[in-house]
């Protein structure tokens, strides 16, 4: 009897042994990036013109914090089919809205990333279309990775920062940082200022 419980035993074990399982690693959904493509953003009674993604739209920016927007060239680059918004503020430098101000405001406004950043990296801009400014790289799970301010030193700024609509995971996100950083750089380099 005794032989039968161990020989059972012994045929219970190989068999479970036989239908281990092996963990999966973690993994996160594949994402289909559309081909580059872009369109021409110069709407009469802006103050600049650039290029930016055909599968993209402008939305003109009403509210700031649930308050009007300051002025009327406040516009979001919505990408729906990625849950994401680059947000561009512009101001006329004049007044109180010193460039050196302006520039203040901006890195404050970066480096309030730094709770959750790893690091931030900085690169200058500047273009041949007199447009000079920052572009930062926030690494971390961060809120907005990506983020730019640009001016011509005398009249004009405008400030940029990409965010998503989900948790903020710098893993899962990193391909579309990656692919809108592309974006946001072929923005910066194609902006061009306008005499009003």
């Amino acid at each position: 009897m005794r032989a039968i419980i161990v020989f059972a035993a012994v045929l219970l074990l190989a068999a479970c042994a036989q239908q281990g399982s092996t963990p999966k690693p973690r993994g996160y959904f594949r994402i289909d990036l559309p081909e580059k493509k872009y369109q021409v953003f110069n709407e009469p009674g802006y103050p600049y013109t650039f290029e930016y993604p055909v599968y993209a739209q402008i939305v003109k920016d009403t509210l700031f914090f649930d308050e009007k927007a300051e002025n009327p060239w406040w516009i979001n680059i919505d990408i729906p089919q990625f849950n994401g918004k680059i947000y561009l503020s512009y101001k006329d430098i004049k007044g109180e809205n010193s460039l050196d101000r302006l520039v203040n405001d901006a890195f404050k406004l970066t480096y309030k990333h730094t709770l959750k950043a790893e690091s931030i990296e900085e690169e200058d801009i500047n273009t041949e279309n007199n447009v000079h400014g920052l572009f930062y790289e926030v690494a971390g799970n961060a809120a907005s990775a990506k983020q730019f301010f640009v001016s011509d030193s005398t009249r004009h700024f405008l400030r940029g920062a990409l965010y998503f609509y989900a948790p903020p995971n710098a893993d899962s996100l990193a391909p579309l940082h990656s692919f809108l950083e592309a974006d946001m750089w072929h923005l910066v380099k194609t902006l061009k200022w306008k005499a009003n």
